[in-house]
């Protein structure tokens, strides 16, 4: 990582940061109810708030650390980061802190989305009715579905948005001249070159996503699978994916006998050259990725003719956090247009914004408009263009049970 350059960067910017986050919001109903925002971020002084996030991404870590910790810092709380291996960790500290009837609890904030999101909401784990009184809110476009919703669970001010992401193909064009158009060229190019591809077992998120992606290809598009879980839906329209996906399987990597465990093992056997593609729901880290000698310079995004699927990551807040307003002022700060632009630029974490270009002041937008532009991955405009939704967040977990039984435990 090259990060000693951006420290003194993000130190210039803590001030700009603070005041984006002492903007006075609009007011509402959730605002009365909570309070004034002053009377928040006077509560939230001296309180130290444990971020719970997956620690696997090293720009998102030195990100929150370098950037994000040290703007909460001026405003008054200590962030603190809590690597974990997967956000089930975090949901299920909270669910054992509630059944036990802590206030107290470990966990202040979460990096979430889906289907832990969803599991969360239905057993009380997280606070409600926070995130549209942050000042920042106002910068985001509240007709935007994936801000609005989340694996079509209604949001409802239970989450802030951190930022957007576009499940994307990667391969090495030194290997692969004319790479594939479609999801179903993929696995035909697969076939043709054995040992070349794979993909991360699920429930990994990114496994997941990947079998998410296919089951709309098989079935002949996203607007032929209802978004809503079905149960005849799903008995309908899988044993065609599971049928492909053990077809495919004596083709993958060590003939589909082991799988990578997560995106990271993947990305190394991409990096050690065992393997011509990778798949990534964060493209933009590709950037530094290239850039550090991690992946070859070779390295480019794969567009497929029918899109693939996008959403976006939130924070939220769990109901058993006795700093829910230290952490309200996180969440603010992390919505904060130069926040987000820190985070947006590909030599410091690369994620897409999830605000408004339209609601920005012109010297922030003129900001964005100057970031520079990477050799690896498009713009977001052209990388989502045809995107497809996500389904509910019922179907991930049904995927990823009809995955290990009908394709592991067939092809092992």
């Amino acid at each position: 990582m090259r990060w000693p350059r951006w420290r003194s960067f993000a130190a210039l910017t803590v001030g700009a940061l603070l005041v984006n986050a002492c903007a006075v919001p609009s007011s509402d109903s959730s605002q009365e109810t909570l309070g004034s925002w002053a009377s928040i971020r006077a509560e939230a002084r001296g309180q130290t708030v444990s971020l719970w996030m997956w620690g696997g991404d090293p720009q998102g870590n030195a990100y929150v650390d370098d950037v994000l910790a040290p703007a909460a810092r001026q405003a008054g709380v200590s962030l603190r980061r809590v690597p974990i291996a997967d956000t089930k960790e975090a949901l299920n500290r909270v669910l054992a802190e509630r059944q036990a009837g802590r206030s107290d609890g470990a966990v202040d904030l979460v990096w979430v989305n889906g289907d832990n999101f969803a599991t969360g909401l239905r057993a009380g784990a997280w606070r409600c009715g926070w995130s549209s009184a942050l000042p920042n809110m106002r910068f985001t476009d509240p007709a935007d579905p994936l801000l609005s919703e989340d694996f079509g669970t209604e949001v409802n001010g239970c989450e802030s948005p951190w930022h957007k992401a576009q499940f994307t193909l990667v391969f090495d064009s030194a290997k692969i001249a004319e790479p594939p158009t479609t999801l179903a060229g993929v696995l035909d190019w697969a076939e043709a070159n054995p040992g070349r591809l794979s993909y991360p077992a699920p429930p990994d998120f990114t496994g997941s996503v990947f079998v998410r992606q296919l089951l709309y290809s098989v079935s002949g598009g996203h607007q032929n699978v209802p978004a809503e879980f079905d149960q005849d839906a799903f008995d309908a329209l899988t044993p065609a994916l599971w049928e492909r996906l053990r077809a495919l399987a004596p083709s993958l990597w060590r003939g589909g006998e082991t799988y990578p465990r997560d995106s990271a093992a993947l990305d190394k056997l991409f990096s050690e050259g065992q393997v011509d593609m990778t798949m990534t729901y964060g493209p933009a880290t590709l950037t530094e990725l290239v850039a550090e000698g991690t992946f070859p310079p070779t390295t480019r995004v794969m567009t497929l003719e029918e899109g693939t699927v996008g959403n976006a990551s939130f924070l939220a807040i769990p109901s058993t956090s006795a700093n829910h307003a230290g952490a309200m002022v996180v969440a603010n700060l992390a919505l904060a247009p130069t926040q987000q632009r820190i985070k947006a630029d590909p030599r410091v974490w690369g994620q897409f914004t999830v605000l408004d270009a339209r609601r920005l002041p012109s010297t922030e937008r003129s900001a964005f408009a100057d970031l520079p532009q990477s050799p690896v991955v498009p713009p977001y405009a052209e990388l989502a263009g045809n995107a497809n939704p996500e389904l509910s967040s019922e179907w991930v977990p049904a995927l990823d049970e009809g995955w290990r039984h009908n394709v592991l435990a067939e092809v092992q």
